[in-house]
């Protein structure tokens, strides 16, 4: 399948990943709608960050993935979908699991029932690495065990075994994209890397919860990209497909890699308030991405230094964004 021309709904779209993944639909020509949670403010998120002729060609759809009828609205007269939305923050997840479940859940179901209704082309769902808990063996591929140790990562594996139904049931066009820690501009300081950005940038103490776990970043450039191979790639219909850089870091490894990229001295201190539940905690994620280059040639292209000296250059721009001194679930 080529994209180009195609008319695609994009959920999440007011998002990080989904905000990067907008921009790149509307250079490919196409005809884009974006689903964007309402709220009063009529708020468009991050894509009010896209150059005001990206914006001019996308059309806003305010409303909720719980609302059935909502979605089916959304995906009447689109050939694609792309579903990104979802709630993410882990921690809030302990806070409220039925606001998760029921987004993350009955959300996706609602996307699923109406794109098999309304016989959309092709749909890519987005999975998380968090499905997989601490890695048991390294480097994750597709067939490790999935593990719900947070409500967050449960409610993805939900999701994600309804989208597989929905391929075996009833036949619909629909791939899984599974992304390991994405990071770059415009990313809230809910993640890692801008919550050490932005503490780093104003002063010599980083506050920060579990330091010795270990993840697999992606730059956001090739996981926007990665969503692009995976719905032009007939071959990946029906598959689940890990993207990530098949490279760990420890958090204290790449705080301190931060803070000399940035050119300051600084130290770490482990913030219980930040630290998830001991049986919560995913010690350690390292993807293979080894499916994905096979199938549809995927593969990352940007270095962790280069994705980090390009991801500091947004939030020193923008630190009234964020919020440095507060704990961000």
């Amino acid at each position: 399948m080529n994209l180009e021309g195609k008319s695609v709904l994009l959920t999440g779209a007011a998002g990080f990943i989904g905000s990067h993944l907008a921009e790149i639909l509307v250079r490919k020509g196409c005809k884009l709608r974006a689903l964007v949670r309402y709220n009063s403010r009529n708020d468009r998120g991050l894509l009010s960050e896209l150059l005001p002729d990206i914006q001019e060609e996308i059309e806003i759809v305010h409303g909720d993935l719980r609302d059935a009828d909502c979605i089916r609205h959304a995906v009447q007269g689109t050939q694609v979908v792309f579903h990104l939305g979802a709630l993410i923050a882990i921690p809030y997840s302990y806070v409220n699991p039925r606001d998760v479940v029921d987004t993350n859940v009955t959300g996706t179901l609602n996307v699923l029932m109406a794109a098999r209704d309304h016989g959309i082309e092709r749909m890519v769902h987005t999975s998380t690495s968090e499905v997989y808990g601490t890695a048991r063996y390294v480097p994750i591929d597709e067939t490790h065990p999935l593990q719900g140790q947070s409500p967050y990562s449960a409610s993805k594996i939900g999701a994600d075994k309804i989208v597989e139904s929905f391929h075996d049931s009833f036949n619909l066009p629909v791939s899984t994209l599974r992304p390991f820690n994405t990071y770059g501009p415009r990313q809230s300081a809910r993640a890692v890397i801008p919550t050490i950005i932005t503490q780093a940038l104003v002063r010599n103490q980083v506050r920060l919860g579990a330091t010795t776990t270990t993840r697999d970043f992606t730059f956001v450039e090739d996981t926007a990209r990665g969503f692009i191979s995976i719905a032009e790639a007939d071959e990946a219909v029906g598959g689940t497909f890990n993207i990530g850089s098949n490279f760990e870091i420890s958090i204290n490894d790449l705080a301190l890699k931060i803070a000399g990229l940035i050119g300051t001295d600084i130290e770490i201190i482990e913030d219980r308030n930040r630290l998830r539940p001991e049986k919560s905690e995913v010690e350690r994620l390292w993807a293979s991405a080894d499916k994905a280059a096979s199938k549809f040639g995927w593969k990352n292209t940007v270095t962790l230094d280069e994705g980090l000296r390009r991801t500091i250059d947004w939030p020193s721009h923008n630190l009234g964004r964020y919020r440095p001194g507060e704990y961000t679930r």
